[in-house]
């Protein structure tokens, strides 16, 4: 099938990935998050064709596209297209104003890295169809929207942290987000003379799409056996370490365990907030380790590529901290680094990782950016 990939568009838009500094899992435990957006994004070209109902989307990254009829929208073989499917299937839920359209997409965020392109994927179509047709989406709308299109579509139980970070970024802030009542503060991130390097461990293990639900799964177990002695209890968000430990006979250990990491997850990210706002660069360090032996011990969603990561760098007195960013079982480990270190350590983390698991690592500094935003309107 032909494409066309060289048109001129009517709207550019450009929709960031995100790291989360501190706060893993939390999100659809209606806790605490610690996100930004960054620099690196997907770009999408948009143009409206002839047609009421036939759109068109292409991948450069892929070199692939796929063509869809709005009237019946499926879900597709191919995993990333279904990010997309989902959000015109949750926009042709609420409007009838969506037409036929051209869109290609090209990106600089590595995929399966831990840096969300998926959530980039659907804010960024979200926002652009919302503006190229005048949709009148707001932008917690457009959040929402893109949140449902992962699960009905693709099939993950995500929280709304991704989404969230992706459409709400701003230049040179994390984001302290409240996942039960959508409040958010932005926080400003001063880390200077350190510098967020990310080492992408290119290994995406299979595990992470079934282990994400199944966590999930164990939270909500946790959650039911609290609430049978304290029914206030809503999520792991209404409960404290006195709480859980009285509970803890009637639980296995491993919905202990996460339940434990969540409690304490909560816990670092606020303590991280206030960190930020002293400026206390030794203390954020030491959070993001401890953050790190949670998710390997008591989450169990670590791999050994980061874990080996994370142990060279306590090694290197120049980084202040690291840990495994993102869902798990793979993709980036974030790393602190003193700015005058950064090419040294590098290059250190890269020889020491190809000779314990021959694999090439890629390395790149992130910046705290802002949100999904157009670039470009006729």
């Amino acid at each position: 099938m032909q494409f066309l990939t060289d048109f001129t568009p009517e709207l550019v838009v450009a929709s960031p990935g995100r790291i989360n500094l501190i706060g893993e899992h939390t999100d659809y435990n209606l806790g605490y998050v610690l996100p930004a957006a960054i620099a690196r994004k997907i770009t999408f070209n948009f143009q409206r064709n002839n047609s009421d109902d036939r759109c068109h989307i292409y991948s450069k990254q892929y070199k692939t596209g796929f063509s869809i009829d709005l009237k019946s929208v499926r879900r597709s073989a191919m995993e990333w297209e279904n990010y997309l499917l989902g959000v015109i299937h949750e926009i042709t839920k609420k409007t009838d104003r969506l037409r036929g359209f051209n869109c290609t997409i090209e990106s600089d965020l590595p995929a399966g890295s831990g840096l969300s392109s998926s959530a980039a994927l659907e804010c960024g179509l979200a926002f652009g169809l919302n503006d190229l047709f005048g949709l009148g989406l707001s932008k917690i709308s457009m959040v929402k929207l893109s949140q449902r299109a992962e699960h009905n579509f693709v099939g993950t139980q995500c929280g709304i942290m991704d989404q969230f970070a992706s459409v709400m970024g701003a230049d040179g802030h994390a984001m302290l987000l409240d996942c039960r009542s959508l409040d958010h503060t932005h926080i400003p991130m001063e880390l200077a003379p350190y510098k967020m390097v990310m080492l992408n461990t290119k290994v995406s293990h299979n595990l992470a799409s079934s282990a994400y639900n199944i966590r999930k799964s164990e939270c909500e177990e946790g959650v039911s056996i609290l609430k049978a002695k304290y029914p206030e209890v809503q999520s792991l968000r209404d409960v404290n370490t006195p709480m859980l430990l009285e509970c803890r006979d009637r639980m296995n250990t491993t919905v202990f365990n996460r339940c434990s990491f969540i409690i304490s997850e909560n816990n670092r990210v606020l303590a991280m907030v206030d960190a930020l706002r002293k400026k206390d660069l030794n203390n954020i360090g030491a959070l993001l380790y401890e953050a790190h032996e949670g998710i390997r011990t008591l989450y169990e969603v670590s791999c050994p590529e980061s874990d080996f990561l994370v142990d060279f760098a306590k090694k290197h007195p120049e980084v202040l901290g690291a840990r495994q960013t993102g869902g798990g079982f793979g993709g980036c480990v974030l790393h602190l680094v003193h700015e005058k270190s950064v090419t040294r350590f590098v290059e250190s983390a890269t020889h020491a990782y190809k000779k314990k698991f021959n694999i090439p690592l890629e390395a790149f500094e992130v910046r705290p950016s802002r949100g999904t935003t157009i670039t470009y309107t006729k």
